[in-house]
């Protein structure tokens, strides 16, 4: 049975009298024979990923121009970091204020309810597959190669930094020419077939990419992912949720080191919310679930917008109950909810 499954199982009675499947306001300090859920309020997750590039200069990173002709290329160590990806999506967590009981009656067929961990509710009579997300692990990739074991006797035995330079950059050039006459068929043993020559070629390949690395140096990379949430509970107008600095990544929403990255909510109001005396005449009938109302999200920095999306959020919106007789005894009605709204996603008798 899977974790997230709570299973009201049916109670196969003698057929009697009819009977409705009942439905209270949950009320913790009462003992209850049914199954407890909760609506959910609707968080609003960004999970963000980041680039960070340590760039280590060669060797021989100051005579890259005189003997390769490859200009601007850094002398000193740097950090940099860079955003690449924002992806915004929304999950559903328990509305204290909005806890019922499914109450299982004589003579009833008790429904097969679905929750959450934590308790929403997501389906009657039915199941949902509910994939939990897992943030990527951080990963470094380092590119540096080994440049010494392609060193050849006259460089390592020169008695200067600037004459291994110019002995290293020959070596370079002769196996550019290397590969050119391989290509073109004009070496005396050429290799046999296309594997090996393909073999030969990538050989080549990894000599001079290595030894021009003691030039241009190398950039070793860390990918990272972190994750920020955000509960609204009104409307929200510009709030900070992280910064950013090329310098240093992710930093707190008040480190002036880095970018601000703005939320901007806006409820559009598409739900008419009942009045207080209508809360209070409410009676609770039936299955109870949200009406969301949709609001309109906005990312953005200082450069721009980044994200803008109209989304449904609970906690916008009121709450709407079902008619009981659909869960009566012999009835086949199922039921979907949105896991982060709590609103209708299916209902099919």
């Amino acid at each position: 049975m899977k974790k997230n499954l709570i299973i009201a199982l049916a109670s196969w009675m003698s057929l009697g009298a009819l009977a409705q499947t009942q439905v209270t306001e949950f009320n913790p300090g009462v003992s209850a024979n049914g199954v407890n859920y909760a609506l959910p309020l609707t968080e609003l997750k960004m999970d963000v990923s980041a680039i960070k590039a340590v760039y280590t200069p060669g060797e021989f990173a100051k005579y890259a121009d005189r003997y390769l002709h490859i200009t601007g290329v850094a002398l000193e160590p740097a950090t940099t970091w860079s955003v690449k990806t924002l992806d915004i999506y929304q999950e559903g967590v328990p509305d204290t204020t909005k806890v019922f009981t499914v109450k299982l009656k004589d003579k009833t067929v008790a429904p097969m309810v679905q929750l959450t961990k934590s308790g929403v509710l997501v389906a009657v009579n039915t199941e949902v597959d509910m994939k939990e997300r897992a943030l990527p692990s951080s990963s470094t990739t380092s590119h540096k190669l080994d440049a010494r074991q392609y060193l050849t006797e006259d460089i390592l035995s020169a008695t200067s930094t600037a004459k291994m330079a110019e002995l290293t950059a020959q070596e370079i050039l002769d196996i550019r020419e290397s590969k050119n006459a391989i290509k073109r068929g004009q070496v005396e043993s050429m290799p046999q077939d296309g594997a090996s020559l393909k073999i030969v070629l990538e050989e080549l390949n990894r000599q001079e990419e290595a030894l021009t690395q003691l030039f241009i140096g190398y950039t070793d990379t860390t990918f990272m992912v972190k994750s920020y949430t955000v509960l609204p509970t009104e409307d929200i107008n510009q709030q900070v949720v992280f910064r950013f600095s090329r310098r240093l990544g992710f930093v707190d929403a008040d480190d002036f080191a880095g970018d601000p990255y703005y939320l901007t909510v806006k409820d559009q109001h598409t739900v008419i919310l009942p009045t207080e005396q209508e809360k209070a005449k409410r009676k609770i009938e039936g299955l109870v679930y949200n009406m969301p109302s949709m609001a309109n999200v906005t990312i953005s920095t200082m450069q721009g917008t980044l994200f803008e999306q109209t989304l449904p959020f609970a906690q916008f919106g009121t709450i709407d109950m079902l008619s009981p007789t659909l869960f009566n005894k012999g009835a086949t009605t199922k039921l979907t909810l949105h896991a982060a709204t709590g609103g209708i996603q299916h209902l099919e008798q």
